[in-house]
């Protein structure tokens, strides 16, 4: 069966009071950005004359992915610039749906000034990105493979777990349609392992950081659950927490109160967490938990396990780390690994959460609280003049009248 796939994109534009409204790529019949998603490949042709207004962008401004990869070398006289990248290249995410796998990255045009100038006259734009490809039926145009694979090659096979962060509408029922969020919102997320044949799993938020880029090494930066399970969020004045019970041993739901970094001119966010797996039958412990803080009881609860388990999110004595929670997690090779007994794991990124309403410019701001301030001065002069001309006309009435007295 031939391939084929569905493509999403949507543009994006920030840097004013509020989210700009989505709109397509194309004028006058003509597309900006053309997209191709083959079997192992993802091709991105963008036009030099993005905005479509004639002043044409540097190829250098041109990103793709959270790693940042680099156009193809293209030549001045080119009017578009060209990527050509694997699906798996460039820090592309992969999701698993009922019926999609569908990876998602984005386009970034990061305008930045040329010489000794100081000004730019484009704007940054991110433009997301998603092949979708159908899970149902052969999607390689190559023959079947014989069912006699060695078995060692079957059990690695099986052993291939997808793990998935969505943000979803307030009943849960389905993934939430749009990214944006008013301050005083509350976000629902939910973790989901796709285990396939795998074993019975159970999964667990092992940290979770929020930052302005999808670089969960950036700064600034929140941590929202941290200490193997501890959703430190809640202990603000936030009300976040790990819903219980659970849907399901491969699924965990979270709520946190959106938030924006101050002194931040962005007005979005992305959250970036560490998923991990355990067995089924294993009892939750401090290194594999979900606990939540009640500011009612002044107490730690867990979504399955004695309550003993989450004690040691108030000190964060939860184990000795082996490395920094802001870092890939890295597979270890073992016995165990190899009878399938194993605690799998990975980072997964959501975003971006968009805040309408949040002033992308602190100056405008400023120069707006001016503004405001100088025009209540006119008014007050303008009040206190026609308060004086007035009496003023007041004496002199008075004097014309004490001067000629009426006969």
């Amino acid at each position: 069966m031939a391939l084929s796939y569905g493509l999403f994109i949507c543009f994006l534009l920030w840097g004013g009071t509020e989210l700009c409204y989505s709109q397509p790529i194309w004028q006058r019949g003509t597309p900006r950005i053309v997209v191709k998603c083959l079997e192992s490949q993802l091709l991105v042709t963008v036009s030099k004359d993005l905005f479509g207004t004639g002043k044409l962008i540097r190829p250098a401004d041109l990103t793709l992915g959270p790693e940042d990869c680099e156009p193809l070398v293209s030549m001045d006289t080119d009017d578009v610039v060209r990527f050509e990248v694997g699906l798996h290249e460039c820090g592309n995410s992969l999701q698993v749906t009922e019926d999609a796998l569908v990876y998602s990255t984005f386009l970034l045009h990061n305008p930045r000034p040329v010489g000794n100038l100081s000004i730019v006259r484009t704007n940054r734009v991110e433009v997301p990105i998603e092949c979708r490809f159908p899970r149902q039926g052969n999607v390689s145009s190559h023959a079947i493979l014989p069912t006699w694979v060695p078995f060692r090659t079957t059990v690695f096979s099986e052993e291939k777990l997808v793990f998935s962060l969505y943000l979803m509408e307030e009943n849960w029922s389905s993934k939430k349609r749009s990214p944006t969020f008013q301050l005083g919102d509350t976000a629902h997320l939910q973790a989901e392992v796709h285990t396939g044949s795998h074993v019975p799993l159970r999964l667990f938020v092992d940290h979770c950081v929020a930052t302005p880029t999808p670089n969960r090494n950036a700064s600034p930066y929140h941590t929202i659950v941290d200490f193997h399970g501890c959703l430190v969020d809640g202990l603000s004045d936030a009300s976040s927490a790990f819903k219980a019970p659970r849907p399901g041993p491969e699924t965990l739901q979270f709520t946190v109160d959106v938030f924006h970094f101050a002194n931040d001119s962005r007005n979005m966010i992305y959250i970036t967490c560490h998923l991990k797996v355990t067995s089924a039958d294993q009892v939750p412990d401090q290194l594999n938990k979900a606990c939540s803080f009640s500011k009612s009881s002044n107490s730690w609860s867990p979504v399955e396990g004695t309550a003993d388990i989450c004690h040691c999110c108030n000190n964060g004595s939860c184990g000795i780390p082996s490395r920094s929670r802001r870092l890939v997690g890295q597979r270890q090779e073992s016995a165990s690994r190899r009878r399938r007994h194993v605690t799998e794991e990975a980072d997964v990124t959501v975003g971006p959460l968009i805040f309408l309403g949040k002033t992308a410019n602190p100056d405008v701001e400023e120069s707006t609280s001016s503004l405001t301030s100088l025009m209540l001065g006119l008014v007050l002069a303008m009040v206190a003049f026609l308060t004086l001309a007035n009496i003023v006309l007041g004496l002199a009435k008075w004097r014309r009248a004490a001067f000629h007295p009426v006969k």
